[in-house]
């Protein structure tokens, strides 16, 4: 390995130390910006990454490796000699964090789509961490309430911006990639995460379902309906997923389920639904063992 390399991995490791300080888990990445461990199940006969999570014990798995624990985070960069960056994991306690990711790839100009919906919606950006991208772009980073899961995004918002939640990552600064390095921008790397305006997490949370005869359901976090009532409209809420939003409908869903004390009982009404979108049952029962493990509940 180049002496260049050596040092990025070691300026790498030290910025993800100094990140899981501050509560915020970190995996190593790849020059690429991906995962900088390959699945240790990639020539398995079976498609275990689809099951696996991270309980065999071994690292590979994404976004799932992420840790705060300055052991296990040596040990990972230990086994990617190669890594020049790390990811910050988004939805995890305490900060819950979100990433507003602001592109300059498309041809809007989505800074200044961000500043008309905070026109239209009556929302301010508070002071909070931004971190600039090689090519131009922005990510600023707020925070979630605990009892709400806010899913990834591309475009959904607004176009050129992307949603970072429940399990994406977000690019740490100080990290180095194919086309530069992620820097802090001046005057914000003291900051914390800024809580996110309430006005714009409405935005980020998936619409209420409406049941037959159009009542609402709500089914966002601690407004999420419970009972009979609420377990029809989650069902209903993963029915009316469409292709590339299945499994983050699922996971939203079963999140909720659990929350509210309802994910056992619902467990194969979501099953069924998930498979009536298409996904096969594999995916489906891994995506739901992901909402309980998140949420702090065996499934």
């Amino acid at each position: 390995m180049a002496t260049t390399d050596r040092q990025a991995t070691t300026l790498a490791l030290a910025h993800a130390l100094s990140a899981a300080e501050r509560g915020l888990a970190v995996i190593p990445l790849a020059r690429t910006k991906l995962p900088a461990l390959r699945s240790p199940h990639r020539d398995d006969p079976t498609p275990q990454p689809l099951t696996c999570h991270g309980e065999c014990g071994r690292f590979g798995h994404g976004v799932h490796d992420a840790s705060t624990d300055p052991a296990r985070i040596r040990a990972l960069f230990a086994a990617a000699p190669w890594a020049t960056g790390y990811g910050i994991a988004c939805g995890l306690p305490p900060h819950h964090l979100i990433g507003v990711d602001l592109d300059t790839k498309s041809e809007t100009d989505s800074s200044a789509a961000l500043r008309e919906l905070a026109l239209r919606h009556l929302f301010t950006i508070p002071p909070t961490v931004v971190v600039l991208t090689p090519s131009g772009g922005r990510h600023l980073w707020l925070t979630g309430p605990p009892d709400h899961v806010v899913p990834n995004s591309a475009g959904r918002l607004a176009p050129g911006i992307d949603i970072r939640g429940a399990g994406g990552y977000l690019v740490g600064p100080g990290s180095r990639t194919r086309h530069g390095t992620y820097t802090t921008a001046p005057g914000t790397s003291h900051l914390p995460p800024a809580a996110c305006p309430p006005a714009l997490l409405r935005l980020l949370l998936p619409p209420p379902v409406r049941r037959a005869g159009g009542e609402a359901v709500t089914v966002g976090g601690g407004e999420a309906a419970t009972g009979e009532a609420g377990g029809r409209g989650l069902v209903q809420f993963v029915l009316a997923a469409h292709e590339g939003q299945r499994n983050t409908r699922l996971f939203w869903a079963a999140c909720r389920a659990y929350e509210n004390g309802i994910g056992p009982a619902l467990l194969d009404p979501l099953l069924d639904a998930a498979r009536a979108t298409g996904l096969t049952e594999r995916e489906a029962r891994a995506t739901i063992a992901s909402a309980a493990r998140m949420t702090g509940h065996h499934p």
